[in-house]
């Protein structure tokens, strides 16, 4: 009976101990004091304690639906990573922002000092670039991936290059050329000039790439805001199965791209090259978004897709339900 006894105070013991310490918060110092018992001795109960099993750890979220959500789009879609922020239903500016904070908390949590980072235009981009807000500098290098537009801020791809560098506290390489060339011609003789070379041939090597998902099939697609052409034959366009924009090029919603003529005269790198890249991070949010992110995932053309709850839950529906039926 002398065991059984021996056993039974020890384990009250270890649980008295177990509760000041993990539930109550206490220190073990102050333990030690609260049962005259040296720190030591605190100290190897608690370890007793672990080894036994009495300690069981559980941590819940108060957005569980989205750690759920997340752990479910990166099981049904081979990504590395998903982050699904909180949707602001009837806000759509103040849910892309809520996604732009989540994406530059990605991107802090990504970056290494001596990385590249490769960007793309586009709405989702900037409002990473404006809720980047990192605790120290980092020593990176900041490029375009495509040429620029000029008229919108975010369109212009050097202007956001330049402002994810100055929050980071790292550089920017430009891209002084346009987005489409006149000719396939002056695009070739473009893209072998030293200065751009020199900028998509870091690209090529970036470490980490923001990139958009563009939508084409939408009324405010931004795809037209850098249209070449005044007005494009958009009902052709999606006639031909195309439902995205990836770095300027169209996608079918199949994930592979489009053969579009303009694509001979895009100043950019083509996607294909972006696969070398070890984490590219899509951004997008918005109903729109839906059919695109759906085609630039069956081309498993991202590692990581930042995205807000309701647009993904429609994405992994859809997905599931095309699983289904396969």
């Amino acid at each position: 009976m002398a065991g059984k006894k021996d056993d039974f105070d020890v384990i009250r013991q270890i649980h008295t101990v177990l509760v000041l310490h993990f539930l109550e918060g206490r220190k073990q110092s102050e333990i030690a004091e609260m049962l005259n018992l040296s720190t030591s001795k605190v100290n190897r109960l608690i370890s007793q304690g672990r080894l036994t099993g009495m300690v069981k750890i559980a941590i819940e979220s108060p957005y569980q639906g989205l750690v759920d959500l997340e752990k479910a789009l990166v099981s049904a879609t081979g990504l590395g990573s998903a982050v699904v922020a909180p949707a602001i239903v009837g806000n759509p500016d103040t849910t892309l922002q809520q996604v732009g904070r989540a994406a530059a908390s990605h991107l802090l949590e990504t970056i290494r000092d001596g990385d590249v980072i490769a960007v793309t235009g586009g709405k989702a981009v900037s409002a990473v670039a404006e809720n980047l807000s990192p605790d120290r500098r980092f020593d990176v290098t900041v490029v375009p991936l495509t040429g620029g537009v000029q008229g919108k801020y975010y369109t212009d791809v050097n202007h956001l290059a330049t402002q994810i560098a100055e929050r980071l506290g790292g550089r920017a390489m430009l891209l002084h050329a346009p987005l489409f060339a006149e000719s396939r011609a002056q695009r070739d003789m473009l893209m072998e000039m030293g200065s751009i070379k020199e900028v998509f041939d870091l690209a090529r090597r970036a470490s980490v790439a923001i990139v958009g998902v563009g939508s084409i099939t939408t009324p405010g697609s931004s795809y037209y805001d850098f249209h070449p052409a005044p007005n494009p034959d958009r009902e052709q366009i999606i006639r031909s199965g195309v439902v995205a924009e990836f770095l300027a090029h169209l996608v079918k919603r199949g994930g592979t791209l489009a053969d579009y003529p303009l694509h001979e005269r895009l100043v950019a790198l083509a996607p294909d090259e972006l696969s070398r890249c070890p984490h590219v991070i899509g951004v997008a949010s918005g109903a729109e978004k839906i059919e695109p992110i759906q085609a630039v995932l069956n081309g498993r053309r991202l590692n990581s897709l930042i995205v807000d709850e309701q647009t993904a839950s429609v994405v992994l529906n859809t997905l599931e339900r095309s699983q289904h039926v396969a």
